[in-house]
Parts: structure tokens; C-alpha cells; sequence
């Protein structure tokens, strides 16, 4: 029996390259969506494929599905997970997470290369603010309220491809996503292991987490199931404050001594629309921007999961701090930390 034909797109970033590895791993003919000047640091196995692949070219994109197609046949499944957490410009959210997304989708539909399933790597983010008065977990019978840049535009990219009868998809709504590889939160562990530990305002913070070796098995249990059709939100099922995490980073980095910040939100704020401005000049996204203060005055991140774990049988296989522990001994061996 022929092996399945899986393309991954962003398979050469964080969340990427572990797909790629899971998909090696299950025995796919696995091909990788990267652009010709993208990393291939943790795509060196010789069984994987590369595609480069044009989304912000409909037409283009047409014709290389189409090619593709007449020379190897169509991919049994897609998971889309190309794209931008952090930009220059808010408009290029809206076109790399929306526009590629629908071109994509449309270029597939076109030639007549609809896969068997097609999963898109949405976000949480995709939902807006939770609840901050009483700390409800966010419900998939909620109604989105996105309010950042990043957000409408993933969205945006879940409205499109809900409007599609005709197209089986499982989108997945992950939470925050951490380990190896991974740049943002080492930057917060980092900082604990500098002997700070810098917080987003006064009120209590409700996190919550995915180890992404948990993600990743969340993208294949969607693939094999028989479901379609179907949004799920993405955690490891268990609620975190702000402080408990940073108790359990210390703990794994052997942290005794941390001097705890709280900064104000409005100089947050203010921090964050200078590095903003800053970036714009050295053409460089910067971590901190205004999309990103919105997300981190959010207070409350909780949501519920008992549709992952009923429809598709997920268990995290992480806690928060196996993962965390995990991800610090990858971050020494490779000399980040």
C-alpha cells in the first residue's frame, strides 16, 4: 500500500518542523512547504520533500498544484500552518493569514486537488478577550471577538474556509505554544534567568498552555478522524496564573533569587508603540508591539477543551512543567540558554 501524501506548510518554523517529524515518523510521503530562502536548520532528513510554493500568486499557485498533480498525483492531506505572528505592517497580517490562506484553498478546489482533510493552524487569538470578571473559559459556542491584528486575520482565514461546503477541514485554535525551537517564551525564561521576572500589569493573569509535541499529535488526530467540519481550541486542560508560572520556570532553571516586576500597563503600552516604531526603521518585526501589549494585558486565556477531548480523544501528554523542563534541556544543549 502506497504511503499517504501529506504537505505541511511553514514546515521550516517552530510549530512546523515538528509536524514534519511527526509526519516522517508516522511513515508519510512528506512533503515540506518552504520558501527557496527559508531556514532548513531542522529539515535534514533525506526522506523530506520541499515544494515552494507561491500563495500570494493565486494563478501561479494553480499552476504549480496543477504540475504537481500531473506528476505525482494530489495530497491526501494539507495542514496548513504558514504564517505570521509578528509583522511591520498590520495590513500584512490580513494578507499572509487571510489571503494566502484563501488562495490556497481556492488554488486546491481549482484543479481539482481537494485533499482528504485539510487542517489550518488557527489560533485562540482567533476569539478576542476572555472572560475577566468571573474567569469563564472561552466556549467554541462563543462569539469571536478578535482584537488584534492577528486575530481578525485568523479569523478571517476560518470564516473563508467554513464557508466551504464542498472542502473537509479541522480547524485548530491552539493557545499559547511552547518548547524547543520555540523564541518568544525562551525570551521570558531567559529573563527569569537574568533574575527578573517582568509582569503585565496588577490584576491576575489566567494562562494556559500547549507543549508542542501535544499540538502536533492534536494535528494527526484530526487528520485520521473521521470528523470534518469541525473547530477545536487547543490546551493541555489545565489553568495557570502568571505568578505559578513563573514559579515553575524557576523551579526548572534552578532559579532561587528573581526579582518581581509589576509594570504598569499604560508604560507597557507606551514600551511597546516605541518598538514598534523602532522595528519600522531597522525593518525588523520587533516582540513587542502593539498586538503584542494587547495579548499580554489580556487577563484570562482559559478555554474549553471537552470538544478535543470527546471528538478526537486528545490527552496532553505535557504538563506545563515536563514541557518546560524538556524545553529548557533542549535550550542548553543548543547553547540559547
Amino acid at each position: 500500500m502506497n504511503a499517504k501524501r501529506i504537505l505541511i506548510t511553514g514546515a521550516s518554523g517552530f510549530i512546523g518542523s515538528f509536524l514534519v517529524e511527526k509526519a516522517l515518523r508516522e511513515g508519510y510521503e512528506t512533503w515540506a512547504g518552504v520558501r527557496k530562502s527559508s531556514s532548513r536548520e531542522y529539515l535534514k532528513d533525506d526522506r523530506i520533500q520541499f515544494l515552494d510554493l507561491n500563495f500570494g500568486d493565486k494563478d501561479k499557485l494553480k499552476e504549480q498544484l496543477s504540475d504537481f498533480k500531473k506528476k505525482c498525483g494530489k495530497f491526501d492531506y494539507v495542514v496548513h500552518n504558514a504564517g505570521v505572528t509578528k509583522c511591520l505592517d498590520a495590513e500584512d497580517f490580513d494578507k499572509i493569514n487571510f489571503r494566502y490562506t484563501a488562495n490556497l484553498i481556492d488554488a486546491l478546489r481549482e484543479v481539482d486537488a481537494v485533499p482528504d482533510k485539510f487542517v489550518l493552524m488557527s489560533s485562540l487569538s482567533a476569539f478576542g478577550v476572555g472572560d475577566e470578571e468571573n474567569y469563564t473559559p472561552i466556549k467554541i459556542t462563543d462569539t469571536p471577538n478578535p482584537n488584534t491584528a492577528y486575530g481578525k486575520s485568523k479569523l478571517k482565514a476560518e470564516c473563508y474556509l467554513r464557508s466551504m461546503d464542498d472542502f473537509p477541514y479541522i480547524i485548530l485554535r491552539p493557545t499559547g505554544v511552547y518548547g524547543p525551537r520555540e523564541k518568544d517564551y525562551f525570551l521570558m525564561i531567559k529573563t527569569v534567568k537574568s533574575g527578573f521576572d517582568v509582569g503585565a500589569g496588577f490584576k491576575p493573569q489566567h494562562l494556559t498552555f500547549i507543549y508542542v509535541k501535544d499540538l502536533v499529535d492534536a494535528v494527526f488526530l484530526g487528520l485520521k478522524s473521521e470528523l470534518k467540519n469541525k473547530a477545536y481550541f487547543v490546551a493541555d486542560g489545565d489553568v495557570y496564573t502568571d505568578r505559578e508560572y513563573t514559579q515553575l520556570v524557576k523551579q526548572v532553571i534552578e532559579k532561587k533569587h528573581v526579582v518581581s516586576l509589576k509594570v504598569p500597563l499604560w508604560i507597557l503600552k507606551a514600551v511597546s508603540v516605541l518598538a514598534e516604531s523602532i522595528s519600522r526603521i531597522t525593518k525588523k518585526p520587533s516582540t513587542l508591539n502593539r498586538d503584542k501589549y494587547i495579548i499580554m494585558k489580556q487577563r484570562n486565556w482559559e478555554c474549553d477543551i471537552t470538544p478535543l477531548v470527546n471528538d478526537l480523544g486528545f490527552t496532553a501528554k505535557y504538563n506545563l512543567k515536563d514541557g518546560l523542563t524538556e524545553s529548557v534541556s533542549w535550550y542548553k544543549e543548543n547553547g540559547w540558554l
